[in-house]
């Protein structure tokens, strides 16, 4: 298989855009019309997403053992939008004739071989997850929204009760499904440590375009029934190892998993130096600020700092959040969560800073995620 030209075939076809999947998906639904009921009525995010998920395979092609994980995680879940091995050879034929359309004449027998043989170990790959992981958990778990409280101006709390035993760490993420957007995914991450009454907590804010947070903060009620994909993720997970003192730098509602660890800490210990650092723009989006001081009273341990960015009549502290939690550090282990900017923005402000990269934990934005919080 030569990876070389597999990567410069798909270079010059993503050269041309939304045209892509827009073929892809209008083949697909052509030579497959059962097909269609897999995908939500709105296809525009879908788009984006096989895009971003076929630039990453390929761009991966000579690196298998980092493509693999990758595959399998998608291959397991796929599993909740009710995929089967028979439908990969449907998709394997779209996107032949999705190549074969948008290279014209750069389209050989010789690339075609190459293709048909990488969609096929990617299959492959892909439904032996799924098949595995059939065969011990669900495609899906169900939770009973028991509680909705809108905390600020499209931000609110949303805690659920599960049918069933959930496997999950603090500090890992799933994918969310709501009834009110049918089909469509999104992934969030828990706001809490496991608990024995089988609940999870999300901390959902409203994001521009984001139909499944609008239905989650403006939509759902007491009583809705959510879809929750299994967990995945560990990078801002505790491992069975770490043992230095926790520095934690949280913005907006990405004070979720960081809240979790420190659950996890104070349900399980080992008791450690705990600052958690909760950066807003103003004091009316510190919307966990109640919860947050019990928990600090409750621990001796834990240290909590409100920092605000954008409101001159706040009498706490004021700045972006990881300028503040910086002045704090003194080589602690740094966990850090936000939008896609806040993070990239204060993990290069950490390293400009001096704090090891081995030491710094941040959940990548990756290419498929579908998140919208």
């Amino acid at each position: 298989m030569d990876t070389q030209a597999l990567k410069g075939s798909w270079q010059l076809v993503a050269q041309s855009g939304d045209q892509v999947p827009l073929f892809f998906y209008s083949a697909l639904f052509l030579m497959y019309p059962e097909t269609r009921g897999l995908f939500p009525a709105s296809m525009a995010t879908q788009r984006d997403r096989l895009v971003n998920a076929l630039g990453h395979v390929v761009s991966n092609v000579d690196r298998v053992n980092e493509l693999v994980p990758f595959l399998q995680q998608l291959g397991r879940d796929h599993r909740k939008f009710s995929v089967v091995a028979q439908h990969y050879p449907a998709v394997g034929q779209a996107l032949l004739a999705t190549l074969e359309h948008f290279l014209g004449d750069r389209w050989s027998p010789a690339l075609a071989r190459d293709w048909t043989a990488a969609y096929g170990l990617v299959a492959q790959v892909m439904t032996d997850a799924a098949e595995e992981s059939s065969a011990t958990t669900p495609p899906w778990w169900e939770g009973e929204i028991i509680l909705h409280e809108a905390r600020a101006p499209g931000i609110a709390v949303v805690r659920a009760r599960l049918n069933y035993q959930y496997p999950f760490q603090a500090g890992q993420s799933a994918s969310i499904s709501v009834a009110l957007r049918p089909k469509l995914w999104r992934f969030y991450s828990f706001a809490n440590a496991p608990r024995r009454d089988n609940t999870i907590d999300l901390h959902v804010r409203v994001v521009d375009g984001g139909a499944v947070s609008t239905a989650l903060v403006h939509g759902a009620q007491r009583g809705d029934i959510l879809k929750i994909g299994a967990p995945v993720g560990d990078r801002l997970t505790l491992g069975p190892d770490a043992a230095r003192e926790l520095l934690l730098v949280a913005g907006g509602t990405g004070l979720g998993p960081l809240k979790a660890l420190v659950e996890q800490v104070a349900y399980e210990g080992p008791p450690r130096a705990v600052r958690l650092f909760v950066g807003a723009r103003t004091s009316r989006e510190l919307y966990d600020l109640e919860a947050l001081s019990k928990l600090e009273a409750e621990n001796p341990w834990l240290s909590v700092v409100p920092v605000v960015s954008r409101d001159a009549f706040y009498r706490g502290e004021h700045g972006y959040v990881v300028d503040v939690a910086l002045k704090a550090w003194r080589d602690q282990d740094v966990f850090v969560c936000g939008s896609e900017e806040m993070v990239q923005g204060s993990v290069a402000r950490l390293l400009d800073a001096g704090v090891p990269s081995e030491q710094i934990r941040f959940d990548e934005f990756t290419a498929a995620g579908g998140r919208e919080s």
